[in-house]
């Protein structure tokens, strides 16, 4: 069955590859958008100067955007809040359940800190308005007032599912993304970089093609370099 397989020499893939046109400025807007999306603002500032390509964003929102991030990873809701309205003060009136997400993470923190009294009157005062707001919201707000019942101290994997992924700690980085989306859309910028899915993309085709014949693989994305033929 081998033997039918489909095999194209290096030297036929490389030609191959040189009808496929890709110009230098394309690359330099997939790059361009990788940092500005992910925050990279002085290497975003750098290349603009050596390229003369135009962010299209005001790079001192790209700061904003990062202390954001970085006040939720740390379990810092509120200051983040405040840095969001400074931002963009409509963003989290347009935006109920980012809102919500928010307060629901900054209760989290308060349940960490052992404020239970401090919490539930949080609870009461902020997310429950919420909930009666905007129903759709209600089996979140379920969920939410379930982690008065749980013993923080015990390991989040013996919990339900939607209740220890609230106690992960990886719901900050979850929170984050998707307020960093929701600024990045109100600035008309994309969500998320093409660059990733681009990789991703490619590695992907390469293995649907490789079930089908032997070919020349990129094996490094930085330097392009491929794979002989035979591998």
């Amino acid at each position: 069955m081998n033997s039918m397989r489909l095999k194209i020499s290096k030297s036929e893939w490389e030609k191959e590859l040189q009808q496929c046109k890709v110009t230098k400025g394309e690359m330099n807007q997939l790059i361009m958008d990788y940092l500005v999306i992910e925050g990279y603002k002085d290497a975003a500032e750098r290349f603009s100067e050596e390229t003369g390509l135009n962010t299209n964003v005001d790079l001192a929102s790209i700061e904003e955007r990062m202390k954001i991030r970085n006040n939720i990873q740390n379990g810092d809701i509120e200051a983040a809040i405040e840095l969001v309205n400074d931002l963009n003060p409509e963003l989290l009136e347009t935006e109920p359940r980012i809102f919500f997400h928010l307060r629901q993470q900054q209760l989290i923190e308060l349940l960490r800190q052992n404020k239970t009294i401090e919490a539930l009157q949080f609870a009461q005062e902020e997310l429950a308005a919420k909930g009666e707001e905007f129903p759709e919201l209600l089996p979140e707000l379920e969920n939410t007032m379930s982690l008065f019942a749980c013993d923080l101290d015990h390991k989040t994997e013996v919990l339900p599912d939607e209740i220890g992924a609230l106690l992960d700690y990886k719901h900050r980085q979850t929170v984050a993304s998707e307020l960093n989306a929701a600024i990045l859309s109100s600035q008309s910028q994309p969500k998320e970089p093409r660059l990733p899915a681009l990789l991703q993309l490619l590695f992907w085709s390469q293995e649907q093609l490789g079930e089908r014949a032997t070919f020349p693989k990129i094996t490094n994305v930085f330097t392009g370099e491929l794979s002989n033929e035979e591998e």
